[in-house]
């Protein structure tokens, strides 16, 4: 077993498509609820729980930091919320508002107060999957590399999380007052959802990075909307689609001496082409 967790291109591989999956998971309910684009702001809104938490504590990592930047993509998600809710804003205008201020200030507090510290914002965007077998931890005899190990312990948690709360987050996302009506209470069911999106928002950017995460939560979503009409299908083939791209991904980029990241997000591309295509030629047919 330990020879497999020292091979570079199964530990950067197997981080790929457990973010792809965890990231897919949660990011199919949003795209089927028509808020796709909370999992940005959300991204995006960590960045000002790392400032802040490192502000308040002087943590760089560890669970202080996870807990503090996980309050700041709810956070986000709150204040987005509430100024939908007010109907003088509408959601996407009242995203468009959240999130690029809480990352400005968080990229603010880190160039202020973090210059010499090891908090870098390039890396939070952008990521570097390549690096990720150097950090390992102590488990069962084993020196596990920590993101995979972590992104498991994410997936396994959504996975749970959505069978549980199937029925609830089915209903709010087609029929939410019919649900509300029904005792479903889908408001609830729907924040923990969102919690756990942040959560694996948080998750992910030590290992890919904020736009990796995006791309892998949302654009196979949207192609698995395309060419599947329930919840469990659009999840079953966004999963599927996210996983082939980052398997796809790392030997396509080492070939081609570019970067891993960059390459695992264009694939994503690659299905939504293919479904866009079908649904295209299906309706002209």
């Amino acid at each position: 077993m330990q020879p497999l967790l020292d091979d570079v291109a199964f530990v950067v591989t197997a981080t790929g498509v457990l973010t792809a999956a965890a990231a897919a998971l949660v990011g199919s309910v949003l795209v089927v609820r028509g808020q796709a684009m909370l999992t940005d702001a959300v991204s995006h809104g960590v960045v000002f729980g790392i400032a802040a938490t490192f502000l308040v504590t002087g943590a760089v990592s560890g669970p202080v930091q996870l807990l503090g930047a996980t309050a700041a993509g709810v956070l986000t998600v709150v204040l987005t919320q509430a100024l939908a809710g007010s109907g003088r804003v509408r959601r996407d205008a009242a995203t468009g508002l959240v999130f690029p201020a809480l990352f400005a200030a968080g990229v603010l507090v880190l160039s202020l107060f973090a210059r010499d510290v090891h908090v870098d914002t390039h890396t939070v965007l952008l990521g570097e999957i390549g690096f990720v077998w150097l950090e390992r931890v102590p488990l069962l005899g084993l020196e596990v590399p920590r993101a995979p190990l972590v992104l498991l312990g994410v997936l396994v948690l959504d996975a749970l999380y959505v069978l549980a709360f199937h029925e609830r987050l089915v209903a709010g996302s087609f029929d939410p007052v019919h649900a509300r009506l029904q005792g479903l209470r889908p408001g609830a069911a729907s924040l923990g959802l969102l919690v756990l999106v942040a959560l694996t928002a948080v998750a992910a950017l030590d290992a890919v990075g904020v736009v990796l995460f995006v791309a892998f939560a949302i654009v196979p979503a949207v192609a698995a909307r395309l060419v599947a009409g329930s919840m469990v299908g659009v999840i079953a083939v966004a999963v599927a689609a996210a996983s082939a791209a980052a398997v796809a991904g790392y030997p396509l980029a080492v070939s081609l001496d570019v970067s891993i990241g960059g390459t695992m997000a264009l694939l994503t591309a690659v299905p939504l082409a293919a479904a866009s295509a079908w649904r295209l030629a299906r309706s002209s047919a």
